[in-house]
């Protein structure tokens, strides 16, 4: 895995200079204001699913995925609101409630490595599975929040004061995603977002705790692919989300603003721009056909694209409406990605492979194919065969 230096990522990446994108024009904002999406918001938040019969859509199938977003639903509505619970940029605990008392106090940074070393202990403890440092680079801060519960949308900027950000993955489970577009998938992709609210509530906590700022955040307040890439977590594929090293596109990310003396990452590439112009399974498997095929663009599809930056550009506009067809989830793209495996040695080979030498990526696709890889588990076999990491112990 070779690192990059920013200029070099730069050049792969943007094209023009960047204009702060305005949270309102993300596609899960848009359908509230813009009438041209009317009917994709009715379709997508406005009916009631009703559970059936079919496997992957029945009451314990969606129970199951309602289970796992009640932390992110309840606490830190981190994809509505933004700036609240887990996520609130300044300290909500009552004084009464902590046994430390911080007011005066600030730990003296002497050794920016050692805390830097530190932090991502304590994140990796609280949860993260991926932690990666850059210096804040504000084109990535939305220009403006928008709450979807007012409908308000306000100028964003975050004080200077704020020099790092500390960026996170959480892993979603591997054979959850075998599942998709389910619901019993819906339970990996809600377990992502409630464990997000977790881990950066708990870090950002840490972080104050030692006398200094931290502004957390879920998808809100800034891009998090873009930061993420910065501090090193991975690269961008073709599905328009991160792809890590170790868990592929199968994660989420949050990220904590800070004032806290840190040490950066690098930008890393170990070879997904060059695989995903060849590996195309995303685009053909998407049931909206909501990912473009060939070489990278900087040509939006609309507004909910962010401009001059070369990439292949999702349609959020078709992709949503399957979702609201689908009701309410799909992430097909992440099963079927070649990066989606278990990090054991066969694959660690394949991607030492795929970075150092590309000339064999098209081999290793029709091997990924002829091994089954991506194809979805069956549904009606998942409350029998399904066994949560931690294994399941049963007296049966």
């Amino acid at each position: 895995m070779s690192h990059l230096p920013l200029d070099k990522w730069e050049k792969k990446y943007i094209v023009e200079s960047i204009e702060r994108f305005d949270q309102k024009n993300h596609m899960f904002s848009r359908t509230w204001w813009d009438p041209k999406m009317k009917d994709i918001h009715e379709k997508f938040y406005r009916q009631r699913i009703i559970p059936g019969e079919k496997a992957g859509w029945t009451l314990p199938d969606m129970a199951f995925g309602e289970g796992s977003w009640y932390l992110e639903r309840t606490l830190s509505h981190g994809n509505i609101i933004g700036q609240h619970g887990p996520f609130a940029w300044e300290e909500t605990t009552p004084q009464s409630a902590s046994m430390l008392t911080t007011e005066g106090t600030k730990m003296d940074v002497t050794d920016p490595v050692k805390i830097t070393r530190d932090i991502k202990k304590v994140a990796t403890y609280f949860g993260a599975d991926l932690v990666g440092i850059c210096e804040l680079d504000r084109r990535w801060v939305y220009s403006h929040s928008y709450n979807r519960t007012t409908l308000e949308s306000k100028p964003l900027e975050i004080p200077e004061e704020y020099k790092y950000a500390i960026s996170m993955a959480s892993e979603m489970d591997y054979e959850l995603i075998k599942y998709a577009p389910t619901h019993i998938a819906n339970g990996g992709t809600g377990m992502g977002y409630s464990k997000m609210a977790f881990t950066t509530g708990l870090l950002a906590k840490f972080i104050r705790s030692l006398g200094y700022k931290a502004i957390p955040c879920g998808n809100d307040t800034a891009r998090g692919i873009p930061i993420a890439m910065q501090a090193g977590l991975g690269e961008l594929g073709r599905n328009g989300l991160l792809i890590t090293k170790e868990y592929g596109p199968r994660i989420r990310l949050s990220k904590i603003f800070t004032n806290l003396p840190l040490v950066t990452d690098q930008p890393i590439d170990f070879g997904v721009t060059e695989f995903c112009n060849k590996c195309q399974k995303c685009a053909i498997t998407c049931p909206s056909q909501s990912i473009i095929y060939g070489e990278r663009t900087t040509q939006p599809h609309n507004i909910c694209n962010a401009r001059n930056e070369l990439k292949w550009p999702i349609n959020a506009e078709s992709c949503l409406k399957f979702w609201g067809t689908n009701r309410g989830s799909c992430i097909v793209c992440i099963m079927v990605c070649p990066f989606n495996k278990h990090m054991n040695w066969l694959h660690r080979l394949v991607r030492s492979g795929i970075e150092h030498v590309p000339w064999a990526d098209s081999f290793l696709i029709k091997i990924d194919d002829i091994l089954g890889y991506g194809k979805p588990a069956p549904a009606p076999d998942f409350w029998d065969k399904w066994k949560p990491r931690s294994g399941l112990k049963t007296n049966s």
